[in-house]
């Protein structure tokens, strides 16, 4: 595991995300409800950034919406909760140390993983 510094914890809004442009992906970190996510800030059905979506519960589960088609996609797994998306998101481990939130940019992307504030 290659944990990497991508911004203070202050940096992300309560229920919301922002994106981090890391050298060769661009991941969209989230705070929803005491826990902080990342995922690849590109939806798998139309190749848009998922941060310019909103972050809410779908069905039960914490997701961060398309904007374009609104399909949402699961913050836990980057599984897409509603059509027209049918393919996963990449995903990846967070770690809160502080106010610094680290994440694990050699990650294979499908791994689960939140950390809590």
């Amino acid at each position: 595991m290659a944990f990497e510094r991508v911004c203070a914890l202050s940096d992300i809004k309560e229920t919301g995300s922002l994106r981090v442009e890391l050298a060769d992906i661009d991941i969209a970190v989230v705070r929803f409800e005491g826990e902080v996510y990342a995922l690849e800030d590109r939806c798998s059905h139309a190749d848009v950034p998922l941060t310019d979506g909103d972050v809410e519960t779908f069905d039960g589960a914490p997701t961060i919406e398309c904007f374009l088609h609104g399909s949402c996609f699961d913050l836990r797994t980057g599984e897409p909760t509603n059509l027209p998306a049918t393919e996963p998101v990449p995903v990846y481990p967070v770690r809160v140390e502080g106010e610094d939130v680290y994440v694990d940019t050699e990650a294979d992307g499908t791994r689960p993983a939140a950390a809590a504030n």
